[in-house]
């Protein structure tokens, strides 16, 4: 880690990372071509950053081609950053991208309901295949891991797919941001919503904060302030009482 730090103090040296970054695996002329300096000066700077593990550098033939190695600086961020900072930077990342949501005009809900229970319940009914087919009408099939695909399925029979997404974070039992879209758009970037459960201690019961973003408009977000109140009335009778309402409450027609 000394030869880490010793390697980013300096301003060239974090130049030629960052140049690396932009364009991975480059020559010596190459890096060359964007400093002021010698082949000699851009070999000895190399040289500091393959010696703390910062470059690697693969043969090709005759040349030697450098890359970017970013395990050591995903170690610094894991002990220097993360577990110091990780819920500023979150309320941060989240305050970006409200702002970034408002100026693009995408409309967004935000929906709090406190439940008798504890995280790990909470959590366990909102990804638990079986649990959701319960009291969702669908089941929420996937391994939960960031990265990973995940899908609403119908549980008439038919297993088909009404939502399908990707997991962005997955923090059990606390948190889970997931992408939803219709299986028929998928690949279109601009049809993408984003949901974030946040489940939270609160004084011996649970505060559950369903977060819907990017609804393509005014008509996504009706539908979803209606869908989510009636998925998540469901879910609070579910947990505290064992049974869903007696009645769906999306099934009952409005008067």
């Amino acid at each position: 880690m000394d030869q880490v730090f010793k390697a980013l103090a300096d301003r060239t040296r974090r130049r030629l990372l960052d140049r690396l970054h932009e364009h991975n695996g480059q020559t010596l002329g190459e890096l060359c071509e964007h400093f002021a300096m010698t082949r000699q000066s851009v070999t000895q700077h190399l040289g500091v950053l393959e010696a703390a593990n910062l470059v690697a550098v693969v043969r090709r033939g005759r040349e030697r081609l450098h890359y970017l190695n970013p395990v050591p600086l995903h170690e610094i961020q894991e002990r220097w950053i993360d577990k110091f900072e990780r819920p500023r930077l979150r309320a941060l990342s989240d305050l970006k991208r409200r702002a970034e949501g408002t100026m693009t005009d995408k409309p967004s809900f935000v929906y709090v309901i406190y439940i008798e229970s504890t995280p790990e319940r909470v959590w366990d009914a909102l990804t638990d295949a079986d649990l959701t087919a319960t009291y969702w009408g669908h089941r929420n099939v996937s391994d939960w891991q960031p990265g990973s695909r995940w899908e609403h399925r119908r549980t008439d029979g038919s297993d088909i797919a009404d939502v399908v997404g990707t997991v962005v974070e997955s923090e059990r039992p606390t948190r889970l941001v997931t992408t939803w879209v219709a299986p028929e758009e998928e690949g279109q970037e601009d049809r993408y919503s984003r949901v974030t459960f946040d489940v939270r201690p609160h004084g011996g019961i649970v505060r559950l904060t369903v977060t819907h973003e990017d609804l393509a408009d005014d008509t996504m977000l009706r539908n979803a302030a209606g869908g989510w109140a009636a998925v998540l009335s469901n879910l609070k009778s579910f947990i505290e009482t064992g049974r869903p309402l007696s009645r769906e409450p999306w099934s009952v027609p409005n008067r």
